[in-house]
């Protein structure tokens, strides 16, 4: 039996609970209140509002089985191979979720004073140290939401960093190969982004870096590994470069699960750079979230933090905001620290060995994968890779077949699409990042799957350009569902 054919089962159709339901069910049985315990309980009349039109009455067996089934249809590392390139879809252990759920990290209001929450400071103090280590750097914040928000967080600092020296400068230098919210936060903190080449190989192009830095350069924010899955081999000549000019560099990483153990940007010549713990370091992302983004920056830097900041002393941990050239508050509070605590187990329970072969295996899978496809697909570029690997369309286009219909043709055989079109500088880009906890056996399985539907295009196209056929859904309307969302239901009038 084909995986195909295996992934198929019982499959119902699930309504929207609104088209659920029947006036007078209930999900629940209370007990009835007597008068004072009603006069006690009971709202203000202005805090009230009646019954929701068309508000779905139901049965806790309805909700239970409304929920649980959407449950089952999901993608998810736990459930399927997912290759999702640059984002690094890692496998969340039960350990982290287990650990997370502890009542007093999962109880813990957010405004509880500090004296009545030193294990979490303390947890918080453990793993910015944990993570400094990590990079080669000096000091942490766990305050940035995601990676993006990191970004901007470390963009600002820059800022600050030559305001304070009576020049803010004017522009930042982005490669090609950098990750795409890149050039939003260096816009949003006020500089011109100026595009840096990448050469004949797939990497930063020391010699245009060096003709476009000047005393008007803030900063350089580098991707490394770059969105090509390639390592930036010049870049302690780039980041020197730089420096000679007065500009930072910021290192985008959330690519680190290629670096663990093995290299550190702070030796490399970052300034300053984000964690996506949810990417690195095992924490359930996707869908809008959680995230969280911690920033990471040399001494020059530390004084530029977000506040608040946790701070150890003689009477335990606390969360101090008097850093008069701190950059301020970012969010209104510290951290997502449900993903903190995760991550915090995710480095203990690995430890340095561990986390260093996590990396090593993830190189070797991403290699194993561009090693068996390259003679199906084109690659990008042909140099080894890290933790990714990127083919282009020019095996596919020939034959009226595109990126997407093999992204789509995929879902038959039961595996999440990798990340198509991205990077923008490969045609037709097919990036797939197999992390470091997918067996040999799995990655043979994907090998075999997509073999098999390059040959399927050349011999029968239009099965591969009307996939997916084993889905729940046909092909949807990618565009129009863009631009023309359907977020509200309404209710159907015959």
């Amino acid at each position: 039996m084909s995986r195909a054919e295996e992934s198929c089962g019982l499959s119902l159709d699930e309504p929207l609970l609104f088209e659920r339901g029947s006036p007078g069910r209930r999900g629940y049985t209370l007990p009835a209140l007597d008068d004072r315990e009603r006069d006690a309980q009971s709202l203000p009349a202005e805090h009230c509002r009646e019954d929701l039109e068309d508000f779905p009455e139901l049965s806790e067996m309805e909700v239970l089985r409304h929920f649980l089934r959407l449950s089952q249809w999901n993608f998810s590392a736990a459930t399927n191979f997912y290759p999702l390139g640059s984002c690094t879809m890692k496998y969340n252990p039960v350990l982290n979720e287990k650990v997370a759920r502890l009542a007093g990290f999962a109880d813990l209001h957010p405004s509880t004073p500090p004296a009545a929450a030193q294990g979490a400071l303390e947890l918080m103090a453990a793993l910015e140290q944990l993570l400094a280590e990590v990079c080669g750097m000096d000091a942490v914040s766990l305050q940035p939401a995601a990676g993006a928000h990191g970004e901007l967080a470390g963009m600002k600092m820059i800022r600050a960093h030559h305001v304070a020296r009576g020049n803010p400068r004017r522009k930042v230098l982005i490669p090609q190969s950098a990750h795409g919210t890149n050039p939003a936060s260096s816009a949003l903190c006020g500089y011109q982004v100026i595009a840096v080449a990448s050469n004949d190989r797939g990497m930063i192009d020391p010699e245009a870096v060096a003709r476009l830095v000047d005393a008007e350069t803030a900063a350089i924010m580098i991707t490394n590994p770059n969105t090509l899955g390639l390592f930036e081999q010049d870049i302690v000549r780039i980041a020197a470069n730089v420096h000679d000019k007065g500009g930072l560099v910021y290192l985008d990483g959330a690519n680190m699960n290629a670096l663990l153990g093995v290299a550190k940007p702070g030796h490399m010549g970052a300034d300053v750079l984000q964690f996506n713990l949810h990417k690195t370091f095992s924490t359930p992302h996707g869908g809008g979230g959680p995230g969280a983004g911690p920033v990471a920056v040399k001494r020059a830097l530390a004084e530029y933090l977000p506040v608040p900041r946790v701070v150890g002393g003689e009477h335990g941990f606390e969360l101090r905001e008097d850093f008069p050239k701190s950059i301020g508050r970012i969010r209104a509070f510290y951290g997502n620290f449900g993903m903190l605590v995760r991550a915090y187990a995710y480095i203990i329970s690995l430890g340095a060995d561990g986390m260093r072969r996590a990396t090593q295996m993830a190189v070797l899978n991403a290699n194993y994968i561009r090693k068996h496809l390259q003679d199906v697909l084109e690659l990008a570029y042909d140099e080894p890779c890290l933790h990714e690997c990127v083919f282009s369309d020019a095996t596919l286009e020939p034959l009226g077949v595109k990126t997407l219909d093999l992204a789509k043709r995929l879902l038959d055989h039961g595996f999440y699409a990798p990340t198509i079109y991205f990077p923008l500088i490969v045609s037709g880009a097919i990036m797939i990042e197999p992390t470091e906890s997918e067996t040999r056996e799995t990655l043979d399985e994907f090998v075999a799957a997509v073999r098999s539907i390059v040959t399927e295009a050349r011999e029968h196209p239009e099965a591969v350009k009307s996939a997916p056929h084993r889905t729940r859904v046909s092909r949807l309307d990618e565009v129009r569902a863009a631009r023309q969302p359907r977020l509200r239901w309404r209710r159907q009038v015959p």
